[in-house]
């Protein structure tokens, strides 16, 4: 292949993915908007996001059947992404959008230690750097306090779970189209769900949602979960799991802007914010500089 079609596919990838972490950096706002607990509004919003995949299929004629091996493997998949979920929205419960978000930047860090593991290849110096840069850029955008222990626990397993499916999404993609992976991980993630609150407080524990619960949830299961996950997922074809987690760190940058834009919360843009985000940005944009110069030198 060309190497100036490479690099038209490697922007257009580029692109989308940064339109995707826009998208799911307003999931936080909605997890704050909507009013019932984490493990209700991840149920909800995979039961919409897969029932809207469904009927994409139906609407476009396209086949989506797997075999019984891969089905359940993307099924299995869908649990870690519904736990990520539900800690995450459970990690904005127990504290607050902010600091949920700086948790959610550690998966830079956990990808450049999982993704060498998983894939049976070298462990790169140069993302566990940069993954720490990313830590420490978002650190200091806020300002934790310790009445948010549970909070921040809850949001850093959330970001090792997102970790885990993104390193195994970016091995299924290679094979099966996105969409198809979406619906199956999203309906997997829906199954154990239910399970779960089966196997709990049963499925009357299920809180009906208020008129206003209903519009952000619409919101949550379609543009934000389906449509954002198979674009998330489809990029992975072109870009490494630890490209797409490194560029997934702008969420937190995205997300308080849409709140001071939404909430016109001032207190929010402080030096602080401005200090971590120019550090977050940096290494985002210069980190594939770096990378190039590291693989010049070794070619030497």
């Amino acid at each position: 292949m060309p190497s100036n079609v490479q690099n038209q596919g490697l922007n257009k990838n580029l692109l989308i993915l940064h339109f995707t972490v826009f998208i799911w950096g307003f999931t936080g706002i909605l997890g704050q908007l909507i009013s019932i607990s984490a493990v209700n509004l991840v149920w909800y919003r995979v039961m919409i996001a897969s029932f809207s995949l469904f009927l994409y299929f139906k609407f476009n004629k396209t086949a989506f059947k797997l075999s019984r091996k891969t089905a359940l493997k993307l099924a299995l998949t869908g649990a870690l992404v519904g736990g990520h979920w539900i800690l995450f929205f459970a990690s904005i419960k127990l504290s607050t959008v902010p600091v949920t978000l700086v948790c959610l930047s550690s998966i830079t860090l956990f990808t450049a230690i999982f993704e060498p593991i998983i894939n049976k290849k070298q462990t790169s110096k140069l993302e566990v750097i940069a993954g720490v840069f990313i830590v420490i850029g978002i650190t200091l955008i806020f300002k934790f306090e310790t009445q948010y222990t549970k909070g921040i626990i809850a949001g850093l397993v959330s970001a090792v779970l997102a970790s885990l499916f993104s390193i195994i999404n970016g091995r299924h993609v290679q094979k099966i189209e996105a969409p198809v992976i979406a619906f199956y991980e999203l309906s997997g993630a829906f199954l154990w769900i239910t399970l779960y609150l089966l196997g709990t407080i049963g499925l009357s524990g299920l809180v009906i949602p208020k008129l206003s619960d209903i519009g952000y949830l619409l919101l949550l299961g379609t543009v934000c979960t389906s449509l954002a996950y198979v674009a998330g997922v489809s990029v992975m074809r072109e870009l490494s799991a630890f490209r797409v987690a490194l560029i997934t760190n702008l969420e937190p940058v995205y997300g308080i802007i849409m709140a001071f834009l939404f909430f016109n919360n001032t207190s929010t843009m402080s030096a602080g914010f401005w200090a971590g985000a120019a550090i977050v940005l940096s290494t985002i944009f210069l980190f594939p500089v770096a990378q190039k110069q590291v693989t010049k030198h070794r070619n030497r």
